[in-house]
């Protein structure tokens, strides 16, 4: 599978789970199609945003800060978030490192922080 195969399939699947959570649904806020970003429908907020950089796909989380420093030492591909404020935001580079469980549980912490009701 060529790598631009692989990171629609890797995007589709990531867009996909964020998906499952409630009252949530993707949205497109720039003329950039390789911006998205994942909204919850109560109050707007966006708690993922997922692009392409540098060959990966990536995607922003929001962490408590007693968290960032923990999940940035725990993984080399958790970084300070691009073009986010780096206290509050992770950026997540799918690059097959990080366990997909720990993918999953920084998206739903994104998620509970930014309002949402998780019932996950």
């Amino acid at each position: 599978m060529k790598m631009e195969e692989r990171d629609r399939l890797i995007r589709k699947e990531l867009i996909r789970y964020c998906l499952t959570f409630p009252d949530v649904f993707e949205d497109y806020p720039f003329d950039d199609p390789n911006w998205t970003c994942m909204r919850i429908r109560t109050n707007r907020k966006i708690f993922a945003w997922v692009f392409e950089r540098e060959g990966h796909i990536w995607v922003n989380v929001k962490c408590d800060p007693e968290w960032r420093d923990f999940w940035r030492g725990a993984y080399g591909s958790v970084v300070p978030a691009y073009h986010m404020n780096k206290t509050h935001w992770n950026s997540v580079i799918l690059d097959g490192t990080i366990p997909d469980q720990e993918i999953r549980r920084m998206i739903g912490e994104s998620y509970d922080l930014c309002g949402g009701l998780s019932v996950k």
